[in-house]
Protein backbone atom coordinates (compact mmCIF):
# COMPACT_ATOMS: atom_id res chain seq x y z
CA UNK A 1 0.00 0.00 0.00
CA UNK A 2 1.27 3.48 -0.98
CA UNK A 3 2.71 5.76 2.09
CA UNK A 4 1.54 8.64 0.12
CA UNK A 5 -0.26 11.04 1.95
CA UNK A 6 -3.30 12.84 0.46
CA UNK A 7 -4.61 15.84 0.81
CA UNK A 8 -8.58 16.07 2.21
CA UNK A 9 -9.54 19.64 3.43
CA UNK A 10 -8.53 22.82 4.46
CA UNK A 11 -6.97 22.68 8.14
CA UNK A 12 -9.04 26.26 8.18
CA UNK A 13 -12.58 24.62 7.35
CA UNK A 14 -12.69 22.09 10.24
CA UNK A 15 -12.70 23.94 13.39
CA UNK A 16 -12.00 21.79 16.66
CA UNK A 17 -14.76 19.54 17.31
CA UNK A 18 -15.65 19.34 13.89
CA UNK A 19 -15.73 16.12 11.56
CA UNK A 20 -16.40 15.15 8.28
CA UNK A 21 -16.46 12.30 5.56
CA UNK A 22 -13.71 12.06 2.81
CA UNK A 23 -12.80 10.11 -0.44
CA UNK A 24 -9.65 9.08 -0.96
CA UNK A 25 -8.91 6.39 -4.35
CA UNK A 26 -12.67 5.05 -4.06
CA UNK A 27 -12.54 5.03 -0.01
CA UNK A 28 -14.15 7.04 2.86
CA UNK A 29 -12.61 8.27 5.63
CA UNK A 30 -13.57 10.20 8.65
CA UNK A 31 -11.39 13.04 9.53
CA UNK A 32 -11.69 15.25 12.93
CA UNK A 33 -10.12 18.09 14.75
CA UNK A 34 -9.51 17.50 18.49
CA UNK A 35 -8.55 20.35 19.88
CA UNK A 36 -6.58 21.61 17.04
CA UNK A 37 -5.10 17.96 16.37
CA UNK A 38 -6.76 15.65 13.53
CA UNK A 39 -7.50 12.72 13.53
CA UNK A 40 -8.37 9.82 10.62
CA UNK A 41 -10.50 6.90 11.08
CA UNK A 42 -12.41 4.67 9.02
CA UNK A 43 -15.80 6.14 8.01
CA UNK A 44 -18.01 3.26 7.89
CA UNK A 45 -19.16 1.95 11.63
CA UNK A 46 -18.79 -1.59 11.92
CA UNK A 47 -22.19 -1.94 13.31
CA UNK A 48 -24.64 -1.22 10.54
CA UNK A 49 -22.55 0.83 8.27
CA UNK A 50 -23.19 4.42 8.96
CA UNK A 51 -21.07 7.35 8.24
CA UNK A 52 -18.66 8.48 11.51
CA UNK A 53 -18.01 11.38 9.55
CA UNK A 54 -21.68 12.52 10.53
CA UNK A 55 -21.15 11.60 13.88
CA UNK A 56 -20.91 13.73 17.20
CA UNK A 57 -17.82 14.13 19.07
CA UNK A 58 -17.17 13.62 22.76
CA UNK A 59 -14.22 14.75 23.82
CA UNK A 60 -12.11 12.04 22.06
CA UNK A 61 -15.32 9.94 20.75
CA UNK A 62 -16.93 9.83 17.76
CA UNK A 63 -20.74 8.51 18.14
CA UNK A 64 -22.32 7.02 15.40
CA UNK A 65 -25.53 8.91 14.45
CA UNK A 66 -27.37 5.40 13.86
CA UNK A 67 -27.40 3.16 16.97
CA UNK A 68 -24.38 5.45 18.90
CA UNK A 69 -21.63 3.20 19.15
CA UNK A 70 -19.07 5.41 20.37
CA UNK A 71 -15.01 5.05 18.68
CA UNK A 72 -12.17 6.97 20.05
CA UNK A 73 -10.93 9.17 16.72
CA UNK A 74 -7.11 8.65 18.67
CA UNK A 75 -7.06 4.94 18.96
CA UNK A 76 -10.26 3.74 17.05
CA UNK A 77 -11.18 1.75 20.31
CA UNK A 78 -15.08 0.93 20.58
CA UNK A 79 -16.46 1.85 23.74
CA UNK A 80 -19.68 -0.68 23.79
CA UNK A 81 -17.89 -3.18 22.05
CA UNK A 82 -14.15 -3.74 22.28
CA UNK A 83 -14.04 -6.25 19.50
CA UNK A 84 -15.46 -4.07 16.91
CA UNK A 85 -12.64 -1.56 16.81
CA UNK A 86 -12.16 0.86 13.76
CA UNK A 87 -8.69 1.41 12.28
CA UNK A 88 -6.86 5.16 12.62
CA UNK A 89 -4.49 6.61 9.76
CA UNK A 90 -1.99 9.11 10.11
CA UNK A 91 -2.68 12.62 9.63
CA UNK A 92 -0.29 15.48 8.90
CA UNK A 93 -1.10 19.47 8.24
CA UNK A 94 0.94 21.04 5.13
CA UNK A 95 0.32 24.40 3.99
CA UNK A 96 -3.32 24.66 5.37
CA UNK A 97 -4.43 21.51 4.31
CA UNK A 98 -5.01 17.93 6.23
CA UNK A 99 -3.76 15.20 4.56
CA UNK A 100 -4.09 11.56 5.73
CA UNK A 101 -2.07 8.16 4.84
CA UNK A 102 -3.67 5.11 3.92
CA UNK A 103 -1.19 2.83 5.08
CA UNK A 104 -3.33 2.35 8.85
CA UNK A 105 -2.11 3.14 12.13
CA UNK A 106 -3.59 0.28 13.61
CA UNK A 107 -5.11 -2.94 12.11
CA UNK A 108 -8.79 -3.77 13.97
CA UNK A 109 -7.86 -7.58 15.25
CA UNK A 110 -10.46 -8.66 17.96
CA UNK A 111 -9.13 -9.67 21.29
CA UNK A 112 -8.54 -13.10 22.02
CA UNK A 113 -9.36 -13.55 25.55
Amino acid sequence: MSEEFYNVAEAASLPPGQGRTVSVRGREFAIWNLDGQFYCIDDLCPHRGSSLGAGNLSKSVVYCPLHGWGFDVKTGACESRPDRPVKTYPTRVVDGQVQIQLQPFSSPTPSED
